[in-house]
């Protein structure tokens, strides 16, 4: 019989322990709903949105206040640190407190039988109090002390929708709590204990007097001096909640989206964060008057590459549709930003080198004729210039050489993943904005190259960046340091003005404008417009989204500009001065310089060619000449005095080298034509128009087999086909002819 009791006896011990060991979840408010807590880099509360139950309830954090924590124990639960898990003396007294009261007053739980208490959700009855001193044995067992008050201090009500310490002193205090008054202490412990009877906005006096009867406790203790507790029992009640921070608040819902009910500690700065929602509301003041209502900036730390201020869209506080649009993350169309980044790939490609001439003539690329955005033509201008003017027509010319299908891939290469279409679909626009980019996307990509010509960063975010050659790099940086500022100053002989490599952009029909620069240590993107895609008669990058630019950069840090090149980055060639061609024997003006290793692949000059003229007594001599084809000539002599025809001026010349003297401004061949119809019912002319190198050559103008007329010095002519295909031909005194194929529709 004893051999059968011991046995039972050992049985149910061995089955209590296997209760005791498992009776806890892995997780005790697995299923409890939590805020979602963004803070920036150092832990400073940026926003929170509320959990799905309507309660302001924070993910417990790692540490709490000293003074809340030596008040909760003094209010709560003197042994804290003395039992385990259950307290005999707590539970005798509350029983004699109960029997004296004829009322339950006093539970006699300890602050391990409250975790379980708030974990479960059980009625409180008798049984359940024991069921709780069961579990708070075995949570003592797994969890630290400090484990224990971190998860009672998270869940503890303290009033209204209110739960948790963290969350209280956001409502209650509007801070974080890391300078907790004793008085304010001392309130919150009182407030969770009974939150339904003692209430910051009902029974301040109860509250009060409960708040001042702790402080003498705490003082008796030794916690805290007489001078102290007299000067905390003075301090007043704290008052009305306070509302959440709303800071990045695009930046909060964004985190909430992806991480819903986490804490999350973002690499935002607050303080540049305050800053920049600064100067983005008082532009967006300013531009909403012009029709411009919204307003989008990012800024980039070019070394960690990560966000440090974010503005999805500025100027909350005005009341407009799209204000919660989170602009900086929308696909817009990219207006010019992308030319750095063809001019880049072009250099390091060898495509082009840094001077080369590239064609700004009028052009029709197949029925895409692209246009300047002041209208009019250079002929000819060096590379780097039509990136820092920003002329359309060289950089579509540049595109065409370049690919378009291969400059779409590089891009999807390089981050910008909103070109989700297949590479065949992007045509010549895709410089000039036929593509939609999001300004974060860009503005890190910006950033990535400034930290790959830096060598800084991690080398994993930038193993396999396309954008990789340092004297590449380097030229775009100085293209871009020459773009014209808003303003109009030269800054560059401006001291005291900062350096950036920026660029702007316009996407067609007024809709975008943007602004991009990049410093050795920061990359800021500005975006304005309307968020609803409408557009605004004024608004251009350089205008609107330009000086916005600058003065994100005036908010940052001073940084110096990006150190040169080393001559092992790249190759020293010899260039032609006039062309920025590798220099080719009839470059009669070289410099020397260090050009990308690609370089190499570029051609030689195709500009600089041989004349034979003949001198007096039947000698020769030989002219070196800069010479244009005859459309580029036509625009380029406009704007350059000095530059001499392709035709010897003696006139004793033998021979030259062949140049192809004239070429059809306008219609280009393959055109289609559609005339329109005019007020009076007749049909438009087709304005044609003839660039020669001799400007006082006289034209004989045909229409298939039909002749026309002629012209002297200004080659136009007005032509009136009718529908179909026809042949326009020019002939000259000297019997030059060029024709091209029309069809008019």
């Amino acid at each position: 019989m004893r051999r059968t009791v011991k046995y039972a006896a050992v049985t149910a011990a061995g089955i209590l322990l296997l209760l005791w060991l498992f009776c806890l979840p892995r997780d005790l408010f697995e299923d409890t709903a939590y805020s979602t807590v963004v803070t920036d880099r150092n832990g400073q509360l940026l926003g929170a949105r509320i959990a799905d139950d309507g309660q302001w309830r924070f993910p417990h954090a790692d540490s709490l206040p000293e003074k809340f924590v030596a008040a909760l124990i003094e209010f709560e639960d003197r042994t804290f640190y003395r039992h385990i898990g259950v307290s005999v003396r707590a539970l005798l007294r509350a029983a004699v407190q109960n029997i004296r009261s004829g009322r339950v007053v006093s539970g006699g739980s300890t602050i391990s039988m409250q975790v379980i208490r708030l974990s479960r959700h059980k009625p409180r009855t008798l049984w359940q109090k024991m069921v709780e001193m069961f579990l708070a044995t075995r949570l003592e067992a797994r969890c630290s002390k400090e484990e224990i008050l971190r998860l009672y201090a998270a869940h503890a009500p303290f009033g209204g929708n209110v739960v948790g310490i963290d969350a209280a002193m956001w409502r209650y205090l509007g801070n974080d709590g890391s300078e907790l008054s004793w008085a304010e202490a001392t309130t919150l412990a009182v407030l969770q204990n009974a939150p339904s009877s003692v209430h910051l906005s009902r029974n301040r006096d109860a509250l009060l007097a409960k708040r001042n009867r702790l402080l003498y406790r705490l003082c008796e203790r030794g916690c805290l001096s007489e001078s102290e507790y007299e000067l905390s029992a003075e301090e007043p009640l704290i008052g009305e909640p306070y509302p959440m921070p709303q800071y990045a608040p695009h930046w909060v819902e964004n985190c909430n989206a992806v991480r819903h009910g986490e804490r999350i500690r973002t690499p935002i700065d607050l303080q540049l964060q305050k800053r920049l929602e600064e100067v983005t509301a008082r532009w967006s003041q300013e531009l909403s008057a012009e029709g411009v209502n919204d307003l989008a900036a990012v800024v980039v730390a070019v070394k960690s590459g990560e966000v440090v201020a974010y503005c999805g869209n500025s100027d909350m506080n005005r009341l407009r549709e799209g204000k919660w649009v989170d602009i900086a993350r929308v696909p817009r169309s990219s207006g010019s930003i992308l030319k750095p980044l063809l001019y880049c790939t072009a250099l390091q490609e060898g495509t082009i080198l840094p001077h080369t001439l590239l064609p700004d003539v009028p052009t029709d690329f197949g029925g895409f004729a692209p246009k300047n955005f002041d209208g009019t033509f250079a002929g000819a201008v060096p590379a780097d210039e039509a990136l820092s003017l920003s002329l359309n027509v060289p950089n579509v010319h540049l595109l065409k050489e370049y690919g378009p299908m291969r400059f779409a891939e590089l891009l999807k290469n390089a981050g910008l993943l909103s070109l989700n279409k297949e590479n065949n679909r992007y045509g010549l626009s895709l410089v000039l904005g036929g593509a939609e980019v999001r300004l974060l996307d860009i503005v890190q990509l910006y950033a990535n190259m400034a930290a790959c010509y830096q060598g800084v960063g991690d080398s994993t975010r930038l193993a396999h960046f396309p954008f990789a050659d340092r004297v590449a790099l380097y030229a775009t940086f100085e293209a871009m340091r020459h773009v014209n500022r808003p303003d109009q100053m030269d800054w560059l002989r401006a001291t005291s003005t900062r350096q950036i490599a920026w660029k702007t952009g316009t996407s067609y029909g007024s809709r975008d404008g943007w602004a991009i620069g990049v410093t050795p240590e920061y990359a800021v993107g500005v975006w304005a417009g309307n968020a609803n895609g409408s557009s605004a008669p004024d608004l251009t990058g350089a205008r609107t989204a330009g000086p916005v630019l600058f003065d994100v950069f005036n908010m940052l840090p001073p940084t110096g500009w990006f150190a040169e090149p080393d001559a092992t980055d790249g190759i020293e060639v010899t260039l032609c001065r006039r062309s920025g061609h590798i220099a080719g024997r009839n470059c009669t003006e070289t410099v020397q310089a260090i050009v990308p290793k690609n370089a190499l692949k570029s051609r030689s000059c195709p500009y600089c060619q041989e004349a034979i003229a003949a001198g007096d007594r039947d000698t020769y001599s030989i002219e070196r000449r800069f010479v244009l084809p005859p459309v580029m000539e036509h625009y380029y002599r406009q704007t350059h005095s000095a530059y001499q025809s392709a035709t010897l001026t003696t006139a004793q010349t033998v021979s030259r080298v062949e140049v192809r003297p004239m070429h059809f401004i306008y219609p280009t061949d393959g055109c289609v034509v559609s005339l329109p119809v005019q007020g009076d019912g007749t049909v438009a002319a087709l304005n044609c128009s003839v660039a020669h190198t001799d400007p006082v050559a006289e034209f004989f103008w045909h229409l298939d087999n039909s002749y026309l007329g002629s012209t002297r010095n200004i080659h136009q002519f007005a032509v009136r086909p009718s529908p179909g295909r026809h042949t326009l031909t020019v002939v000259d005194t000297a019997g030059n002819s060029i024709s091209v194929a029309i069809v008019v529709v």
